[in-house]
C-alpha cells in the first residue's frame, strides 16, 4: 500500500504529472498483528509449536488472550478456535485446526525428493534424514 499509493503519488507530484489524489488506508497495523515479534499471530504460532502439548485450541486461547485488545483482531461468536482479522479489504476468518501441523511441516516435499535423489556426498552427509527416506 505504501509503495503503490503513497510513493507513486509523491512521484507524480515531483514530476508534475496531472493526477487525482487517491485516498488509501495503510495496513501496517494488520501487518504488525500478523508478523510482529513478539506477540503477533506468526510469533505466537511458532511459540505454540515449541510445546509438545499445544493444540489448535490452546493456540487459539493464546491468540484471544494476547490479541484481545487489537482493533483488527476478533473472536467469532460461534467458534472456540477461529479468529478474524479485519484486513483493509474486509474481515477474514481463519480456522486454527491445522495451523500447528502446517507450521511444523518445515520440509517442502519437492526439496526433500530432490535431496533424496542426489548422488552428491555433501547432500548425503548434510541431510542424512532426507537422503535415507525418513522425512
Amino acid at each position: 500500500m505504501q509503495h503503490v499509493f503513497k510513493m507513486e503519488q509523491e512521484e507524480y507530484t515531483k514530476e508534475e504529472i496531472d493526477w487525482s489524489y487517491i485516498e488509501f488506508v495503510g495496513n501496517q497495523d494488520v501487518l504488525d498483528l500478523i508478523e510482529k515479534k513478539p506477540g503477533g499471530v506468526i510469533a505466537l504460532l511458532d511459540e505454540a509449536c515449541m510445546f509438545p502439548r499445544s493444540t489448535h485450541k490452546t493456540f487459539a486461547e493464546k491468540l484471544y488472550q494476547t490479541l484481545k485488545d487489537n482493533k483488527r483482531f476478533s473472536k467469532p461468536k460461534l467458534s472456540r478456535t477461529d479468529f478474524t482479522i479485519n484486513h483493509y479489504a474486509g474481515d477474514v476468518t481463519y480456522q486454527t485446526d491445522l495451523f500447528l501441523d502446517k507450521n511444523k511441516d518445515y520440509v517442502v516435499p519437492k526439496h526433500a525428493a530432490l535431496l533424496c535423489a542426489s548422488k552428491c556426498s555433501f547432500c548425503f552427509r548434510t541431510f542424512p534424514t532426507f537422503t535415507r527416506g525418513k522425512y
